[in-house]
């Protein structure tokens, strides 16, 4: 795929980093999946790992420019945070050894599954409780579920925003705080992903020039995603715009139906 081809997607990832709380795994996946598609069944583990980068970077830079404000209802995560990462390590493992395919049908069904429990039980697109009014409510994931949550996000490549979006959600918070806390949690997960990915044998070499790996990272995959993405969240963070509540959650389910039609596509 051509590198400015990467470079506008990566605008995508950043726009979805600070609206959705996607670090990039949702859209990067598919993405680098279609664009090494000539490593043949090892596309999709390197679009895994690529994956973790990008996220690791996006959700950092995402978190590390959001008001503190909002991250208080984070306090007191330590364990949750702890979980994750472990979880996320032993997920990282798991892809290596897991058939490919097994991966990229998992992808596609745990979106699936996610988009009808958003659709049809209460809470996220129309909430049980009251939204919250302020960020400092009571961290609503138990943190006995850090680790499966790790494990299965970073098996996947999708970062975990899937899973602790619609859980802050409905706990009450508004969309705008449950997408900005979903990023320090994808830098919990993204993070030993990542290091496990960098530290993985490289694979044997494929008819394509133009993919660079390091361990299973598509190295220039990500450069370019990121050159796109890191722009639009230092712009998005300082000016987010104004969106209403209940389009916002309608918004996250369209995107994520989207995505499942692109890992469709892209084998």
């Amino acid at each position: 795929m051509d590198v400015v081809a990467l470079i506008g997607i990566g605008l995508v990832t950043g726009v979805t980093t600070v609206l959705f709380g996607f670090g990039g795994g949702f859209v990067a996946v598919p993405v680098v999946v279609w664009a090494d598609a000539a490593l043949g069944a090892d596309a999709m583990r390197v679009a895994t790992a690529t994956s973790a980068l990008v996220m690791v970077v996006n959700a950092g830079f995402a978190t590390a420019v959001t008001p503190r404000r909002v991250l208080a209802a984070l306090r007191g995560s330590g364990a949750l945070l702890l979980l994750l990462a472990a979880g996320a390590a032993t997920g990282a493992l798991a892809t290596r050894l897991a058939p490919a395919a097994l991966v990229r049908w998992a992808f596609v069904g745990y979106v699936a599954l996610t988009i009808v429990d958003l659709l049809l039980r209460p809470g996220f697109l129309r909430p049980r409780v009251p939204v919250a009014t302020s960020a400092t409510a009571p961290r609503p994931i138990p943190a006995l579920l850090g680790a499966p949550i790790g494990a299965l996000a970073a098996f996947l490549g999708v970062g975990g925003s899937v899973m602790t979006v619609p859980a802050v959600r409905r706990a009450g918070h508004p969309m705008r705080v449950a997408t900005a806390l979903a990023n320090p949690l994808t830098v919990a997960i993204a993070l030993p992903a990542t290091a496990v990915s960098l530290g993985a044998a490289v694979l044997p070499p494929a008819d394509a020039a133009q993919v660079h790996l390091v361990g299973l990272v598509d190295v220039g995959a990500a450069a370019a995603l990121l050159v796109g993405a890191l722009p639009v969240i230092a712009v998005l963070r300082r000016r987010p715009p104004r969106i209403p509540d209940r389009l916002y959650a309608q918004v996250y389910v369209g995107l994520l139906a989207l995505v499942a039609v692109a890992m469709l596509l892209s084998g």
